[in-house]
C-alpha cells in the first residue's frame, strides 16, 4: 500500500483525538480514524486498490450491492464458504445470518 502523507497522518491523529474526546475506546478511535483517512485516499485515487472495501450503502437492498460489498459483509458476519458463493448465494446467506 502507498505510504500515508504527512497530511494523512495529521488527519488521522486529529480524528482519533476527536473520537477519544467523545468517549470512544482507543481501538475504536484508531479504526474510525484509519478508515476515514483510507476512504479519503481511495476517493482521491491515491491508493492502488480500486475495489471497494466497504459493505455498501446500508439503505440499499442487498441485490443492489456489488459482489465485493456482499463478500465484505459476509466476512463481517463470518459466513463460512463465502469465497465460493455467487451473488445470489451471498444475498441468501447474509439474510439467513441476519435473521
Amino acid at each position: 500500500m502507498a505510504e500515508w502523507t504527512d497530511k494523512d497522518e495529521r488527519q488521522y491523529e486529529h480524528i482519533k483525538e476527536s473520537q477519544l474526546e467523545d468517549g470512544m475506546s482507543e481501538d475504536d478511535a484508531q479504526e474510525i480514524a484509519a478508515r476515514t483517512v483510507n476512504k479519503q485516499r481511495r476517493q482521491e485515487e491515491r491508493t492502488p486498490n480500486k475495489t471497494t472495501q466497504g459493505t455498501g450503502n446500508p439503505n440499499a437492498s442487498l441485490e443492489d450491492r456489488t459482489v465485493d460489498e456482499l463478500h465484505n459483509r459476509a466476512a463481517e458476519l463470518d459466513i463460512p464458504g463465502r469465497s465460493k458463493m455467487n451473488k445470489s448465494e451471498l444475498v441468501d446467506a447474509i439474510r439467513d445470518a441476519n435473521s
